[in-house]
């Protein structure tokens, strides 16, 4: 009896082990942070402000006005491209239901491109990964809607997606999305959402 003993002991030792280290890797706070939503829209072009799952971000555009800006003699022109994601918060223990306490504050974002083949090699194959601040305040209930840059200008002056200008090639990429926060309590929460965006230098009309 007291050999089995020990050995139940021993198991349960083990499964509470394991529990902790499950609860370590999803973060020591009472929620997690989710993404309902995560899409991209365009700052100019006939799509400007359209928000999509999958972004065709265009290298250059092409205006036409205002002046010195003509049809015949249209300005090219790096517009950057911007992201939208619907966050919310879910408890752990279901049967717990959160309060203001876990309220969850975004105040980082960590953008990162790569692409399906594995040519993952920044300023190469693909633009290189970066942070940018946004801060807004996700509620107990309900959702908030957070904006924020996907592509910037300085991603589409740098290799590779300058050599797209006078290229008629298409990069296709899986940008990683990454909202880092904390509850009120100060414990940290982060998640991380994909969207595919093309890079190339498409069409102004």
């Amino acid at each position: 009896m007291r050999a089995n003993w020990r050995i139940l002991t021993l198991v349960a030792a083990a499964a509470a082990a394991a529990s902790c280290g499950d609860a370590t890797k999803t973060g020591r706070g009472p929620v997690t942070l989710v993404i309902n939503q995560l899409t991209a829209a365009n700052t100019a072009g006939p799509n400007k402000g359209t928000q999509t799952n999958t972004l065709l971000s265009d290298v250059i555009t092409n205006i036409t006005s205002p002046s010195p800006c003509t049809p015949t003699a249209p300005c090219p022109t790096i517009f950057n491209d911007l992201g939208s994601a619907v966050l919310s918060i879910q408890p752990k223990n279901p049967t717990i239901a959160p309060t203001g306490v876990n309220a969850v504050t975004i105040d980082t974002i960590h953008i990162e491109y790569v692409r399906a083949d594995g040519h993952n090699t920044p300023g190469v194959d693909v633009p290189y990964p970066w942070d940018g601040a946004a801060t807004g305040t996700v509620p107990p209930t309900g959702t908030i809607t957070i904006g924020f840059e996907i592509v910037r200008h300085v991603e589409k002056e740098e290799a590779p997606l300058v050599q797209l200008i006078t290229s008629s090639n298409i990069i296709t990429t899986i940008c990683h999305v990454t909202f880092y926060g904390h509850d009120q309590a100060g414990n940290e929460v982060s998640v991380t959402g994909s969207i595919q965006i093309d890079f190339g230098n498409f069409g102004d009309n």
